[in-house]
């Protein structure tokens, strides 16, 4: 059987060439498409690259109003450290002060009526020169503080009760005694002897019963305070009342933190910047 065509030859025309021309709109579309969506992602690209440039922009203003105000309390942060340093520095002297007035008023308390003194002498020590001082032998014996005393008692027995009475100061290691001696009976009066440094009259043996004696008294030594190159390190207090100064090196470190961090941030937002 003969297959027979049953549409118009004008029709037919016009179904062939629509076949013919059927694929070019939709590669045109697709094509168009691919533009659209090339010129969106350029445009993101864009405002990303804004916004990562703005950041970083914002981060590095920080970073500069930061650094100032950390430079701006470094001023504060150094009057502290040496105000502790100064504070060190003036306890380790104290603590290597000896209380010379303590020791004169105690001794001044144990003098007994029947001794007297010609020569009180007292040093840190024996490296300490005293003009006119007695400059006697034991005071080399003794490396701490001394007591240097030159005196004439009614009798050997005085001397002896001055002795004991001088171990009751507060603090007393021991006491030198270097000699008593009463004057010879035929020498009748007092002769006079002087010290070799200043011509002071030292002889107080007025009597043939008096006795002049020649002590050293020995204290607990003192600690010696370090080298000034070396600060001495001063434990912070529980509750300071340094005038703000604690709350400023808080602070300073807070900022300081705040820097450090900020900086980070930029490194990491010019990372992200797309050709940078």
């Amino acid at each position: 059987m003969r297959p027979v065509n049953l549409i118009p030859p004008d029709a037919r025309r016009d179904a062939v060439a629509a076949m013919r021309t059927g694929g070019v709109p939709y590669v045109l579309m697709v094509g168009l498409a691919l533009l659209l969506l090339g010129v969106v992602a350029v445009a993101l690209s864009g405002k990303q690259r804004s916004d990562k440039e703005g950041e970083a922009a914002q981060l590095e203003r920080e970073l500069a109003a930061a650094t100032a105000q950390a430079q701006s309390l470094s001023a504060f942060a150094q009057f502290g450290v040496v105000e502790e340093t100064r504070a060190g520095t003036i306890a380790s002297l104290a603590q290597s002060r000896f209380d010379w007035e303590r020791v004169m008023n105690e001794l001044a308390l144990v003098l007994p009526s029947d001794v007297w003194l010609v020569q009180l002498a007292g040093s840190a020590s024996p490296a300490v020169q005293i003009e006119q001082g007695p400059e006697l032998e034991l005071r080399d014996a003794v490396a701490g503080p001394a007591l240097e005393i030159v005196g004439c008692a009614t009798g050997q027995d005085a001397v002896a009760g001055f002795v004991a009475d001088l171990e009751d100061i507060d603090g007393v290691t021991r006491v030198g005694f270097a000699g008593s001696e009463r004057p010879e009976e035929e020498a009748g009066a007092a002769t006079e002897e002087t010290s070799g440094s200043g011509g002071t009259t030292t002889e107080c043996r007025t009597r043939d019963f008096i006795a002049r004696f020649e002590i050293v008294v020995a204290f607990d030594a003192v600690p010696v305070p370090g080298s000034a190159t070396a600060a001495p390190s001063v434990p912070a207090p529980l509750a300071p009342d340094d005038g703000g100064t604690a709350e400023v090196q808080a602070e300073q470190a807070a900022n300081s933190a705040e820097v450090g961090q900020a900086s980070a941030e930029t490194e990491q937002a010019t990372d992200l910047v797309p050709g940078g």
